[in-house]
């Protein structure tokens, strides 16, 4: 199958190595993974900020690039969950018909990593190797918007090597929420401070999630009280292998 490949923006920023994890844990499975240099960003950032206009011409970018894709792998559940639910909405407020089929058409081939891997080519053992003591952190998006349910976990679960320990609370949000984290700090810190201490009742070395902004904002939190607890996306745990070293 041919695979086309959007990152998100703030993985090619900052957590490249998740792109990279994504086409090595397809490649393995015998696909053909493509990567349009022209992508950017889907829009949400802006538009869950107020700003709809000026995310109008990123969801029109990421339709050009993408209308032609026979499938389409996003590791971000945030991004998946902003064009699903806004994409046929702001293709309709343009008034542009061809934009609204163009959007119709899309959205049935747009898929979260865990959905790809388990809902569309039916695949939990991934022929992963990781050693390690893991976690998995349910984002707010996973859950309440793709309700992509359990697919992370079974996924998780076939992985060789892997202690696998379960989050108290799991369906709690960890408080980034995207700008809410900076226009709601004190609550967001309160909201973290508990995701934190849930983590680290499960004694794990690593907390896994389906979105990097999660991890990115409970790193922080970890980081700050020295816990010694890493955090790895799902697609990271999933390409790695017994012929490459778990870092």
């Amino acid at each position: 199958m041919r695979i086309s490949l959007f990152i998100a923006c703030y993985n090619d920023t900052l957590f490249p190595e998740t792109g990279k994890s994504v086409v090595r844990l397809l490649e393995r499975l015998g696909h053909q993974v493509d990567f349009p240099l022209e992508q950017t960003c889907c829009g949400q950032m802006h538009y869950n900020t107020g700003y709809q206009a000026e995310a109008m011409p990123l969801m029109r970018r990421f339709v050009e690039i993408f209308k032609d894709a026979e499938t389409v792998c996003i590791p971000s559940s945030s991004c998946v969950g902003m064009i699903r639910d806004h994409y046929a909405k702001m293709a309709e407020l343009s008034g542009d018909t061809q934009l609204m089929e163009d959007v119709e058409i899309l959205l049935p081939r747009i898929y979260e990593l865990s959905e790809l891997l388990v809902k569309k080519l039916g695949i939990e053992d991934v022929g992963a190797y990781y050693p390690h003591r893991v976690t998995y952190h349910a984002s707010c998006h996973s859950l309440r918007s793709l309700h992509i349910g359990d697919l992370p976990l079974r996924l998780l679960r076939k992985v060789r090597g892997i202690e696998l320990v379960e989050l108290e609370n799991i369906d709690q949000c960890c408080g980034f929420g995207g700008t809410f984290a900076v226009k709601n700090g004190d609550v967001s810190t309160a909201m973290l401070a508990d995701k934190l201490r849930c983590i680290e009742n499960s004694s794990a070395e690593v907390c896994t999630a389906v979105d990097n902004s999660c991890l990115m904002h409970i790193l922080g939190g970890l980081h700050r009280q020295r816990a010694g607890v890493r955090t790895v996306h799902l697609a990271e745990i999933l390409a790695s292998t017994d012929e490459v070293s778990a870092t």
